[in-house]
């Protein structure tokens, strides 16, 4: 199979990575060939016999920040001149959402840089015209967990990955709302029974109660997704 996507990761902890990447999904679409992903340990580029990669922050202030000599080098020495999506996972960058994860599955290439401390040298960022994520209104100790976040969001996106192409299309975030309940046998657990709807055989009125289901968890759970989206009368909601 021709590879469809391929992956550099920057990091200061390489060792997290390769059980992450070696399971499920990500590690069978790597052995299909389908998906390539390097890991880099950005001390191969410190300075000194110590490799150092930080210093602390001009201006003053806790913590220690990333030098962006380190980053550029990095980067610049791997993807050397070619079509390279560069993003620094950071607290402080846009939202990683559902159409940015299809965004990122449809280039050829990308870079995802893991900040660690205080943060990285605002000026690698510029050099290296980066676009910043997050992946939540919260703060990780490092950008390992949440490049893995985007790993997996992605990857699984990329054609032939998955097997059951479907179900991309009726997943949480794909249409703007969240997915609807799902149940499976047995019948009854504990009291609660599966909802009757769906033994039905009736398709169309399955199909209707999926459809109400998600506008009703993504009202309650997500009401601004729920704004964004906009229902008409027939949703009744």
């Amino acid at each position: 199979m021709t590879v469809q996507l391929e992956i550099d990761v920057f990091t200061l902890f390489p060792e997290v990575f390769e059980p992450f990447l070696s399971s499920s999904m990500l590690g069978i679409a790597r052995r299909k060939g389908l998906v390539v992903i390097r890991v880099h340990d950005l001390r191969e580029w410190g300075k000194g016999k110590r490799r150092q990669v930080d210093d602390t922050p001009y201006g003053g202030g806790a913590g220690m920040v990333i030098m962006p000599d380190v980053v550029v080098s990095a980067v610049e020495d791997v993807v050397k001149d070619e079509q390279v999506k560069v993003v620094f996972l950071a607290p402080s960058g846009v939202l990683f959402t559902q159409q940015k994860a299809f965004d990122f599955a449809r280039s050829r290439r990308l870079a995802l840089v893991c900040g660690h401390y205080e943060a990285i040298d605002e000026r690698a960022s510029l050099i290296l015209n980066a676009e910043e994520v997050s992946i939540g209104d919260y703060v990780t100790s490092g950008g390992e967990a949440p490049a893995m976040v985007v790993i997996d969001a992605v990857v699984r996106l990329v054609p032939g990955v998955l097997g059951n192409v479907a179900s991309l299309l009726s997943e949480s975030f794909s249409e703007g709302l969240l997915e609807h309940p799902h149940y499976t046998r047995p019948y009854e657990f504990r009291g609660l029974k599966v909802p009757d709807v769906l033994l039905s055989g009736d398709h169309k009125k399955i199909a209707e109660w999926r459809r109400k289901e998600s506008l009703r968890r993504t009202k309650e759970r997500r009401y601004e997704l729920y704004e964004r989206y906009g229902c008409s009368e027939e949703d009744g909601l």
